[in-house]
């Protein structure tokens, strides 16, 4: 910690210039000097202002699941670290080299749903009224710093336990743009809350934010073990007695905390979005051998899946899947805002 805070120190000069660029571009699109143009369609845009791990790409699913039933629904995301370029649809392989991880992980999960991926979101919501039956919706990812889109409803997640008002501006700290940027939000949804959190504590919350628009709050909850492919048979989480733990996602602390409430748990840490190598999974192959107990299993995140996926050989790897649950009203309050969004003429 005591590192992390002088190179902080060090980095404040580069801090001052990195913020004072990201200033002056918001300065400009929030005067009309450049263009931030209303969708073609309605959008729901999902984004923060932290780099890392907020919860996106859980909270996007959550809304798909919502549209989906009523609406032809698409996502659009940037399909950071891709193969491929420009705009891409899903072509029904689910694959992480064309789309990106989250965009595939999605794409498996939601097949109702269509996903595609485009740098400029503009032009990938203009290919998409291509389409012979163009979405009536299309949930946007990661696009709140995307200032040349303005999505219908723009919603602005911050975790709990790293809220944007108490952060400072890259590299001194892990916003990408200051704090102000919240006033473009038409909610906030504090996510990671704890699942007991009261309604004192989110008035506290929602008062140190300073936010003029609604606030919501949601917890994570976690599912049952799913196999990772067809080869694996199905199981429990109580079959296991020891566990090894394999992610590549920017915040895995809660999932393992969770895990070893109940199980012995080995953790094998890789970087947010990390792609396996054949070195990889020797490591984790020797790891799982090194486990203690008679009924030993992998388990991993979705998002690690789709890159693992094919990769693991006989071992017996699960995905322990994750959903959003909003505290208090904040199920109807989404709803609310959703249909607003989506009822636009």
């Amino acid at each position: 910690m005591k590192l992390r805070t002088v190179c902080s120190w060090l980095l404040l000069p580069l801090t001052m210039w990195y913020a004072a660029g990201v200033a002056v571009r918001n300065f400009l699109f929030d005067h009309g000097l450049l263009r931030s143009s209303p969708t073609p369609m309605p959008t729901i845009g999902v984004g923060n202002l932290n780099v890392g791990g907020s919860g996106k790409t859980p909270h996007t699913e959550y809304l798909l699941a919502l549209l989906a039933p009523t609406h032809r629904t698409a996502m659009l995301s940037r399909g950071y670290k891709r193969r491929s370029k420009d705009f891409v649809a899903d072509d029904g392989s689910h694959s992480a080299a064309l789309l990106g991880d989250e965009p595939a992980m999605v794409a498996s999960a939601h097949e109702e749903v269509a996903v595609a991926v485009c740098a400029d979101r503009m032009e990938g919501l203009r290919k998409m009224l291509q389409w012979p039956s163009p979405p009536q919706v299309v949930v946007l990812d990661d696009v709140y710093q995307h200032r040349a889109v303005k999505p219908t409803l723009n919603l602005l997640l911050t975790e709990c336990g790293n809220l944007c008002c108490d952060d400072r501006v890259m590299p001194f700290g892990t916003l990408r743009e200051s704090r102000r940027g919240i006033r473009r939000a038409d909610a906030v949804v504090v996510t990671k809350c704890p699942p007991e959190m009261d309604e004192a504590a989110q008035r506290d919350v929602a008062s140190r934010l300073g936010a003029s628009c609604p606030v919501l709050f949601s917890s994570m909850a976690y599912g049952a073990l799913q196999p990772i492919d067809d080869s694996t048979p199905a199981a429990s989480l109580d079959h296991f007695d020891s566990l090894l733990c394999v992610t590549g996602i920017a915040h895995p602390e809660p999932m393992v905390a969770w895990l070893r409430r109940s199980h012995r748990v080995e953790h094998m840490r890789f970087a947010d979005h990390h792609n396996f190598s054949p070195r990889d999974i020797e490591a984790i192959h020797d790891a799982y051998g090194r486990l203690d107990g008679s009924r030993p299993a992998v388990v991993t995140t979705a998002k690690d899946a789709v890159r693992l996926r094919g990769l693991t050989g006989s071992l017996p790897v699960y995905v322990l899947p994750i959903k959003v649950v909003f505290l208090g009203n904040g199920e109807l309050e989404m709803s609310r805002l959703v249909k607003a969004a989506t009822s636009r003429e």
